[in-house]
């Protein structure tokens, strides 16, 4: 027979297990997803965090779609190219990005202090391992 303390634990045990699997999955295809942008474009590589969280996404959105318009241009062909040639191709050097301070020093360091929020964190995980568990319709 099973105490009381287990019976409690082995949901949450098959609820992160499962959490684990689908975060695995998905990770995979989120890293070769962001590998293949920047293999292609230099900007996704830099440092963001000194940039505003909608220009961020505006840049990741027309990387994306710019790629998927090569790949629909080019087919099969469009990963046969190298470092070399992704930066020559346009005959010129490309310009220094200029990145502007969103935030004040004060700003700053709140988002920096959020970031690194213990409680917060748990909370967003086990939120996050509910969902999950709840979608999967177990």
């Amino acid at each position: 027979m099973t105490s009381f303390l287990e019976d409690d634990l082995l949901p949450n045990v098959a609820k992160r297990a499962l959490f684990a699997q689908r975060q695995e999955s998905a990770r995979k295809d989120v890293e070769r997803g962001f590998g293949v942008l920047q293999a292609r474009w230099a900007i996704v590589k830099g440092p963001t965090r000194s940039w505003y969280m909608h220009h961020i996404a505006n840049v990741m959105y027309a990387c994306i779609i710019l790629h998927n318009m090569i790949i629909h241009d080019e087919g099969a062909r469009a990963g046969d190219w190298s470092d070399d040639e992704a930066e020559s191709s346009a005959g010129h050097a490309t310009p220094t990005v200029i990145r502007d301070f969103p935030y004040g020093v004060n700003e700053r360091l709140q988002a920096r202090e959020n970031m690194r929020n213990q409680q917060a964190h748990l909370q967003l995980m086990n939120d996050m391992v509910e969902e999950v568990w709840t979608r999967s319709g177990r």
